[in-house]
């Protein structure tokens, strides 16, 4: 017989972490038979009463995020000189 994951999960310390801003935890959960990734972060209170978890789930079909593009730099604006023999002084 096989294993039913269904309506459970796993979440692991990341130890590929490499910027402050990446999950502590990674894992996987199963939610109504739909598969999701799952990433934790720790986080401290405001009060500093103690820590608490900060989730998020994303669907495991969902393309990878992409990166957005870089808008193309705008040329200086032309200053009415064509090089510095032209300086008005």
């Amino acid at each position: 017989m096989a294993y039913d994951n269904t309506n459970s999960g796993i979440l692991s310390r990341n130890d590929r972490k490499e910027q402050p801003n990446h999950p502590d935890f990674k894992g996987q959960i199963n939610v109504g038979g739909v598969d999701y990734w799952l990433s934790g972060w720790v986080k401290e209170r405001n009060d500093g009463s103690g820590k608490f978890f900060s989730l998020s789930v994303k669907p495991k079909d969902a393309p990878p995020a992409q990166k957005p593009a870089q808008p193309a730099r705008q040329p200086a604006p032309a200053s009415g000189f064509d090089d510095m023999t032209d300086i008005p002084f």
